[in-house]
């Protein structure tokens, strides 16, 4: 991330959940599988349960991290951003207060016009994605079909947990401008109480 490269201490959730996962990802053979091979897609019959053990290290690293900034005093100066999986709006009402008592919540918005892209590049390079509950599959329908007509429901059940808890909220085609970078990142970020 570019913050780190100015200088801001980094906690990527992502990062810190597949090292938790660490013993779950190797396979038989000795070689280890990307978190989102392990995790799966929400028809897979492995699915809920992992779904449930990722979701079990999210919330190890998220209090992990919340120890560190409440014990932040030592730092007042340092910079840290933590850079969060999109579940984390799973974590709970109390775990994203402290979030946000401890940091700024930026929600980068994806628009609605670019849900499809977003499908297919989850379909053909999948991430870990929490889906709780919201993928059902109609009877005659395909997987494939289940997760179009499923995805925008998640999408959309997110977006207003995200915008419950952002602090500030920085679109998609702004962060698509030539010269947005690091500075306006941080100007639109604290900007957020004026």
């Amino acid at each position: 991330m570019r913050l780190a490269e100015h200088g801001f201490r980094r906690f990527c959730c992502d990062d810190l959940i597949a090292a938790k996962l660490a013993p779950e990802l190797k396979r038989p053979d000795g070689t280890t599988m990307q978190v989102s091979q392990w995790m799966g897609f929400p028809y897979d019959p492995h699915y809920k349960e992992r779904e449930s053990k990722y979701m079990a290290c999210e919330l190890e690293v998220l209090t992990h991290i919340l120890g560190y900034l409440e014990s932040r005093e030592k730092h007042p100066q340092e910079n840290i951003v933590v850079d969060t999986s999109g579940s984390v709006i799973y974590a709970g009402e109390s775990m994203l207060r402290k979030l946000g008592r401890y940091t700024t919540i930026a929600y980068l918005l994806t628009p609605p016009e670019l849900q499809e892209q977003l499908l297919q590049a989850y379909i053909s390079n999948p991430h870990p994605m929490v889906w709780r509950d919201v993928f059902r599959r109609d009877p005659g329908e395909t997987n494939r079909q289940a997760l179009a007509r499923s995805y925008p429901r998640l999408v959309t059940a997110r977006q207003r947990l995200y915008e419950r808890y952002a602090a500030v909220t920085i679109g998609y085609y702004r962060r698509m401008e030539e010269g947005f970078g690091v500075s306006e990142l941080l100007s639109a970020v604290n900007a957020r109480g004026t």
